[in-house]
């Protein structure tokens, strides 16, 4: 399988002098095309921190970061931002939808955002992705009308907008029930298999992480397993 991410040696740090908190702690990883990977570790262990530097949304303090043969701990911030568009998707606990506005406007922003304006190509997508998603029947309804296992899905959508190559998985299905919790993975599986997009979930529940083809473990600050 081909490696899609590797980060060499992360460290990340906060703070300085007395008050300086180390969290990753020269971290090694490899991500390969068509993962579909859980990440564990207790609460403060550096999931997050790794989540956020992997989105490009935050730097290391040193080490390597590369995807797509990219270096992105050498890129500025608009190459990162740019190329966070074009090849990353997020799915967060908090599915962050506005509430205001239907699950296809929903699902349509990243692309909107990225060429300026909605297209007919761009609402056709969003449109299927909803439809392969179970949600057909809701494309139009304002996302305040949802339930929270509706919400999460077209939040999966939205991620899946702009094909990235990586999504990243922040508690996915921590705020669903069961049922609703297995329909979400049911549809990153499904994802993950027509499309070979690698997925990282990071996750507390077994369950979830058991439906994973891959675990990764992270305690202080490093993988260790």
């Amino acid at each position: 399988m081909t490696a899609l991410v590797e980060v060499t040696d992360l460290v990340k740090t906060f703070g300085s002098g007395e008050a300086e908190t180390r969290v990753l702690r020269g971290l090694n990883l490899t991500l390969g095309t068509g993962d579909l990977a859980a990440l564990l570790g207790p609460s403060g262990s550096g999931k997050s921190t790794l989540l956020t530097i992997l989105g490009t949304l935050m730097q290391p303090t040193s080490g390597t970061h590369h995807m797509l043969g990219v270096d992105l701990t050498t890129a500025s911030d608009p190459e990162r931002t740019q190329f966070r568009n074009l090849h990353i998707g997020f799915v967060f606990q908090f599915h962050n939808l506005l509430p205001d506005f239907t699950a296809l406007e929903n699902v349509l922003f990243p692309t909107a955002i990225r060429e300026g304006r909605e297209t007919a190509a761009a609402r056709a997508r969003g449109a299927d992705l909803l439809t392969r998603m179970g949600l057909a029947d809701r494309i139009t309804f304002p996302t305040s009308h949802l339930s929270g296992g509706q919400k999460q899905r077209v939040a999966v959508a939205r991620a899946l907008m702009n094909k990235p190559e990586l999504v990243l998985a922040d508690e996915p299905t921590g705020n669903l029930d069961r049922v609703s919790a297995m329909q979400v993975m049911d549809l990153i599986a499904q994802i993950n298999k027509d499309e070979g997009t690698t997925f990282l979930i990071s996750t507390h529940d077994e369950k979830i992480a058991a439906l994973c083809h891959r675990q990764i473990a992270v305690a202080d600050g490093q993988v260790t397993g």
